[in-house]
């Protein structure tokens, strides 16, 4: 392991199922253990795309990949199913009977089609609901204008 977000031997055992699927064919260049991890490095840093380090595959091709396993929705799949693992690992049920919904406004900087004005904040921006279940696990997830009232988005 080169950085701490690399997955282990173990860890990609588990994943690597998930990225067997595609037409991919023989047009695959870089090893598919290297795009997820190069994934995880720019998620756990939270650096730029443009700024992955040079031993990982080029940028734009670890980006083509996150984006065609986001349109796959890949990433939901296995979220998805590490969170029913671990619900069962600690003998509930596989699926949530209880959800725990909140909300967080945020300020955002230009002209966005995705923005507007939290009038009870005072806040310009975007506004995030996210529902997780009773041990906290992220079951879903949606980003709004911030004028978007919370009834309208929980009816």
């Amino acid at each position: 392991m080169r950085y701490q977000s690399d997955v282990t031997d173990s860890q990609w055992e588990s994943l690597k199922d998930y990225f067997s699927v595609g037409k991919y064919g023989n047009r695959r260049i870089h090893p598919v253990r290297e795009m997820v991890n190069a994934v995880f490095y720019v998620i756990k840093s939270s650096c730029q795309w443009r700024m992955l380090p040079k031993d990982f595959p080029p940028f734009s091709a670890v980006f083509a990949f996150y984006n065609r396993c986001k349109s796959r929705e890949i990433w939901e799949k296995i979220r998805d199913d590490l969170v029913t693992e671990d619900r069962l690992r600690q003998g509930r049920n596989a699926s949530p009977s209880l959800a725990i919904i909140d909300s967080q406004s945020v300020k955002t900087t230009g002209a966005l089609e995705c923005r507007g004005i939290d009038g009870g904040k005072k806040i310009k921006g975007r506004k995030r609901h996210i529902a997780v279940d009773a041990d906290g696990h992220l079951l879903h997830i949606k980003v709004h204008a911030a004028n978007t009232h919370d009834i309208d988005k929980l009816l």
